[in-house]
């Protein structure tokens, strides 16, 4: 079909060189498509090489410690694919001999591996003729067919999967998938496309009828929670402080954070002090208190926006299990505790 061949034409002569699409080899194209979900390529290549580097093959990611793998992922986010992707090398090296499968349907059944990575890997890969749907294949199929499908609704995918199957020349399905992704990525981008160097401008119907802008359907999210943490950074008389390692489920999980007061909303000095000299008095003797930010972090994730507060507690004596600035930063922890540590301790 013409698309396909203009399509592919595009990406041949725009591609961008990237380290894993110069291989089959399923190791590093899985690592980077779990990566590089809700992440952009800009951002996730730094930690691709890290990766890489610290881990060449699936059974030096296997052997590593949990906590080795949460520091080289700090940043990334969405910190369950971290720890999916350690359990599944761990079921590949030691339970399939280092072999990934070879197909789409046994991929799809490695944890953390879903239908959009488990076609990528099965094409990329294998040359299986399964088609890939992301987020650039919805918007470049909706607008050139003008599909006014809602994105949001579990139905959809299956549409446009059948679609791009359809369209995908059956002896070429990882170049078709790449290609299509790629020109999601670089040229149907998601705002103010340069529709007038787009190699489909006397085709495209969303063009033709000028709903660019208005393709993908996609229904509003779901509502955004507030809340309001306040992490307490005690020290010692030896500048000793304590972390704590987040074990409920939510965000975060397996990764250190100060000790916290999660309250309502965003509380005064006063309310604060009160609470700390509630929760740790039994333990320890307050000298002082001091906020670090007088105006709350906000740090946002995909359904919660955290506001967050930083208070130094200097205490009278010894932390029992204390641990020094030094050995501080050899701990994972969510980004924007880390960046507090490297800029403000």
């Amino acid at each position: 079909m013409n698309f396909s061949n203009l399509l592919i034409k595009w990406y041949l002569q725009n591609k961008r060189d990237l380290p894993w699409r110069n291989t089959t080899n399923p190791y590093p194209i899985w690592l980077s498509e779990i990566m590089l979900q809700q992440t952009r390529v800009a951002q996730g290549m730094p930690y691709f090489m890290s990766f890489t580097t610290a881990f060449p093959t699936v059974f030096d990611l296997a052997e590593a410690n949990e906590e080795q793998v949460l520091k080289l992922w700090q940043g990334l986010g969405y910190y369950s694919r971290a720890r999916n992707l350690h359990k599944t090398a761990q079921h590949i090296a030691q339970e399939l001999s280092g072999v990934f499968p070879d197909n789409y349907n046994d991929l799809l059944k490695l944890k953390g591996v879903g239908e959009y990575t488990a076609a990528a890997i099965a094409s990329f890969s294998y040359n299986e003729a399964v088609a890939v749907v992301d987020g650039n294949v919805f918007r470049v199929l909706s607008r050139y067919f003008d599909m006014d499908t809602d994105i949001a609704q579990a139905s959809a995918k299956k549409e446009f999967a059948a679609l791009a199957f359809e369209l995908m020349p059956k002896d070429n399905p990882a170049t078709f998938n790449q290609a299509i992704m790629e020109f999601g990525a670089l040229q149907c981008v998601p705002k103010s496309p340069n529709c007038g160097i787009c190699v489909f401008n006397e085709s495209c119907a969303a063009l033709q009828k000028n709903k660019v802008d208005q393709l993908p359907v996609k229904s509003k999210k779901l509502k955004v929670r507030n809340r309001y943490f306040n992490y307490l950074v005690l020290e010692d008389e030896t500048g000793n402080t304590l972390i704590q390692k987040r074990t409920d489920k939510g965000i975060w999980h397996n990764l250190y954070e100060f000790p916290l007061i999660e309250t309502e909303k965003e509380e005064d000095f006063d309310t604060i002090t009160a609470l700390i000299q509630k929760d740790f008095s039994n333990q320890y003797e307050i000298m002082s208190m001091l906020e670090y930010n007088e105006k709350s972090i906000i740090h946002k994730l995909s359904h919660q926006h955290l506001h967050i507060k930083f208070w130094k507690v200097k205490i009278e004596g010894t932390i029992e299990n204390g641990i020094d600035r030094e050995t501080l930063r050899t701990f994972p922890f969510p980004i924007v505790i880390h960046n507090f540590i490297e800029k403000d301790l």
